[in-house]
């Protein structure tokens, strides 16, 4: 009786393990990539940072449209003209030329770029030229002040922690060190569980010390997986405390089951789908059920096909 009991445990450990060979799982809500920033980025455009004034246009040299004879002719010519900006609205287009600005020669483009350095003022009489005709308009420059420029807020982590951080330098026991501040929690966020709130400041990851709020963010996302526990280092009101914090976890799904003919299933996030068939001898199936997006059909035997749209009946075959 032993040795029967003993085969019976054995045939059904082997019966799981085949049965879970059979199985397949995948994240049950569909988790987006996330392109990760660099530590240093710049959020102004450096050809603009040390401009007065805007004129709403890009120009280039004045080359002839000759092929066989190319040179460069008075004026540049403008290659682009901001929708709405200071130079359309002077009635300046693409392909004039501009011959000069407040008797100034512009025969480069950098003497354009000069006057928008060095102005005192934001009122210009521009003398353009289009095709054969010479006209005059006075363009209103745009006043640029870099300082009210975008200024960095926080690093996001939208997945593993889904929280916002920004760098912080400080001193612990006369040693300085770079930390991760909490800046902003959004929906189904891991660290309230964890008991990390806004304000609260991440020392180190698994032991590890941070170099920055990017560096934090980077590591969460390239070395952990999602649902895994990590601990995090925090520094609140100079207290200095461990937390576990489990990253947010998509949850699992069963994406694919396999059991020879006798039943075969598969299913997908993206599209929406799945097939379903029992006994698939390849020729046929006695039954065999599939949906995509909104689309159902159902099959018995090869012979009798229904399918549907949205619970509309479409096609009835037999």
């Amino acid at each position: 009786m032993l040795r029967i009991t003993r085969s019976k445990q054995i045939l059904m450990l082997l019966a799981s393990l085949q049965l879970a060979g059979c199985i397949s799982y995948e994240p049950g809500i569909l988790t987006p990539a996330i392109t990760l920033s660099s530590e240093d980025i710049s959020l102004t455009d450096a050809a603009n940072e040390n401009l007065k004034i805007d004129f709403g246009l890009e120009a280039g040299l004045n080359e002839s449209d000759s092929l066989l004879n190319i040179e460069i002719l008075p004026g540049v010519r403008v290659r682009n003209v901001v929708t709405n900006g200071p130079a359309a609205t002077a009635g300046i287009q693409v392909g004039d030329v501009i011959l000069a600005i407040d008797d100034l020669d512009t025969n480069h483009p950098d003497a354009i770029e000069a006057l928008q350095q060095t102005a005192d003022s934001t009122s210009f009489e521009f003398r353009v030229q289009r095709d054969t005709t010479v006209f005059g308009t006075t363009v209103i420059g745009r006043t640029i002040n870099n300082s009210n420029g975008p200024i960095e807020l926080y690093r996001i982590d939208p997945i593993a922690t889904r929280a916002g951080y920004s760098t912080v330098m400080l001193t612990i026991n006369n040693q300085s060190a770079a930390a991760a501040k909490v800046e902003a929690l959004f929906p189904s966020s891991p660290l309230p569980a964890a008991g990390i709130g806004d304000g609260d400041i991440i020392l180190r990851l698994n032991g590890r010390n941070l170099n920055s709020a990017q560096d934090l963010v980077t590591r969460l996302n390239r070395e952990h997986e999602l649902g895994e526990e990590v601990q995090m280092t925090i520094y609140n009101d100079g207290n200095v405390t461990e937390s576990s914090v489990q990253l947010w976890d998509p949850g699992r799904r069963i994406n694919r089951i396999n059991v020879g003919p006798l039943l075969r299933y598969e299913s997908s996030l993206n599209p929406s789908s799945e097939n379903f068939s029992i006994l698939d001898f390849w020729v046929f199936a006695v039954y065999s059920y599939t949906r995509t997006e909104g689309e159902r059909s159902h099959s018995i035997f090869g012979l009798f096909n229904i399918s549907s749209d949205y619970g509309e009946l479409t096609e009835l075959e037999n």
